[in-house]
């Protein structure tokens, strides 16, 4: 898996698919993908800003639509499956584990580069 200086990577592979941690921003001027971030507990996360507000699911829905757009997966094969209602999250990418690890990792170190 990838792994930055100092950094794990926030993509964990599952029976069928992975899981990416996620801290989000909602509210903000412009939906964007901020790169990689380190938590204080030393979670590896990918930070996103949406300009959705945190009601109604409306954050969730604008940070999936953004991110299926980011991984070239539909929009229905990821999900929410922890923190829906906090800043952090754990999104659930559906499909076949290794080419999403290998396509997540390769999009990964792109935002490494970058940030």
């Amino acid at each position: 898996m990838w792994a930055g200086p100092g950094r794990a990577s926030p993509v964990t592979p599952t029976a069928d698919g992975v899981r990416v941690a996620v801290r989000v921003t909602p509210r903000a001027s412009r939906n964007a993908i901020q790169g990689l971030a380190q938590e204080a507990d030393g979670t590896s996360v990918v930070r996103v800003m949406v300009t959705a507000v945190p009601e109604g699911g409306r954050a969730n829905t604008a940070l999936i639509k953004l991110l299926a757009r980011a991984w070239g997966v539909p929009k229905s094969a990821v999900s929410v499956v922890a923190g829906a209602t906090d800043r952090r999250k754990v999104l659930h990418v559906a499909g076949p584990s290794g080419d999403l690890i290998q396509r997540l990792n390769h999009w990964i170190g792109g935002l490494a580069g970058a940030g």
